[in-house]
């Protein structure tokens, strides 16, 4: 490591840079503007997105991160990143590896960091998406944007892309401790339900591992946890649009349990490092409230691990030795 400068970058979908309208507009330009997010020909795509969803989805976007913003810090996403980022880098006591952190859409972008560690005479960079489960609208745009970033450098590191830790043991490990945990501050409900963000059904048929990453990471949690079969539930939460997209929804499945005779249940997100929009206003508010509303009679949300010692251990344990 002595001839060795070595920059880990943590990677995250992003957030708009202020709960404002033109910020919640910009952000969503960039995010569904991309080709890998909404896989629909451009000449199709685009003219819908500029001229019926950016100009009215935003106002409606800014009111559900208004729920959710921090006066102080910000984002979630973004602070949570953040505050995760420096308790991994200050478990490296050396100054041959620096941790950073980036975001496919807004700030600091990818591009950004990649170039402050060229400045600070980086070597070896490793890239950490912050997505468990593999998928072709996160995981790969992440790849697509370091790529695009690294074709314009003369002199190349020697880099390394973690593409998934879907399976990785110190991970579901994690995840089962704080779900115990959770479980210990208030008894356990009847059902577990193990959500995840949906995609179009089309892109596992185009090869997308997604879905069996979550199916794989869903399994395996609940053998960690002792489960039976009937007392947790894989779902997918979050669609967009007409097309067919990953099953079982999650709304629907909220919306049927209580006519099923499940009246209480427990929900956690295991394909977010770090809470977001999506499991702090849709899955923990608008979705209980689904639920609620159905008849349920209690609904609890176990938050992701955030920027706790825990997925600092998840970190390290997916990144390995670095040498």
């Amino acid at each position: 490591m002595a001839n060795k400068k070595i920059g880990v970058l943590l990677t995250n979908l992003g957030s708009p840079a202020a709960p404002t309208v033109p910020a919640v507009r910009k952000f969503l330009k960039d995010f569904l503007g991309d080709k890998r997010v909404v896989n629909i020909q451009r000449f199709v795509w685009l003219p819908i997105l500029h001229g019926f969803i950016l100009p009215f989805r935003p106002q409606k976007s800014l009111k559900a991160y208004a729920k959710i913003w921090n006066t102080e810090k910000g984002s979630p996403l973004t602070f949570l990143t953040r505050q995760l980022t420096e308790n991994v880098a200050a478990r490296f006591d050396s100054e041959n590896v620096l941790v950073g952190y980036a975001m496919s859409y807004g700030e600091p972008s990818i591009p950004t960091q990649l170039r402050l560690f060229k400045e600070k005479g980086v070597t070896d960079i490793i890239v950490l998406p912050l997505y468990p489960q593999y998928s072709s609208t996160t995981t790969a745009s992440v790849y697509d944007s370091l790529i695009k970033e690294l074709n314009a450098w003369w002199h190349l590191p020697n880099v390394r892309f973690i593409s998934d830790y879907h399976q990785n043991e110190r991970y579901i490990a994690e995840l089962a401790k704080s779900i115990e945990t959770a479980w210990r501050e208030k008894p356990k409900n009847e059902l577990l339900i193990m959500s995840f963000h949906g995609l179009p059904e089309m892109l596992t048929k185009k090869g997308d591992p997604y879905f069996y990453q979550c199916q794989k990471t869903a399994t395996l949690l609940a053998a960690k946890l002792g489960l039976k079969e009937n007392e947790w539930r894989l779902v997918f939460q979050s669609r967009f649009g007409k097309a067919e997209w990953l099953k079982p929804y999650c709304v629907d499945t909220l919306e049927a349990l209580p006519k099923e005779g499940v009246k209480t249940v427990d929900l956690i997100c295991p394909g977010f490092a770090v809470d977001c929009l999506e499991t702090l206003e849709e899955i923990a508010m608008e979705n209980k409230h689904i639920f609620m509303e159905a008849g349920g009679e209690d609904y609890s949300y176990i938050p992701a691990l955030n920027d706790s010692a825990a997925n600092v251990e998840v970190m390290l344990a997916v990144l390995g030795e670095l040498k």
